[in-house]
């Protein structure tokens, strides 16, 4: 496992080759092997009177700047697409992603991902 700078880990287990390089905050949380963590990935797990877990499942791949809100799973080989805010549980091997559409919307779209990012 890699923790780079400036990533702050509480009460978290990362698991065997994972890596969370920069700018990151980990808390509550159970990542599994082979975890790709991006920069400024938040797992936001205090509602504001009790802290939740969050479990990630082994080979997923979360992309920059990424909330996620606990209590939440993502399931082994998803892939979180940078900048997303997921407050749903992921399946395995799925791809989510969150944005904003025009007229000001939050969309989640979840679909099967490009096989190079399929955990093997």
């Amino acid at each position: 496992s890699k923790v780079g700078a400036f990533v702050e880990v509480k009460n978290t287990h990362l698991g065997w080759g994972s890596k969370a390089n920069h700018l990151t905050y980990l808390g509550d949380a159970t990542i599994g092997r082979q975890v790709n963590i991006g920069a400024g990935v938040v797992i936001c797990n205090y509602d504001g009177q009790k802290k939740h877990q969050t479990v990630v499942g082994d080979g997923v791949f979360i992309g920059s700047g990424t909330q996620l809100i606990a209590p939440i799973t993502i399931a082994k080989g998803a892939v979180v697409a940078a900048g997303s805010c997921v407050h749903r549980p992921v399946q395995s091997a799925m791809l989510v992603m969150t944005y904003v559409d025009a007229a000001g919307r939050r969309q989640q779209v979840i679909q099967s991902p490009p096989a190079r990012f399929v955990a093997r």
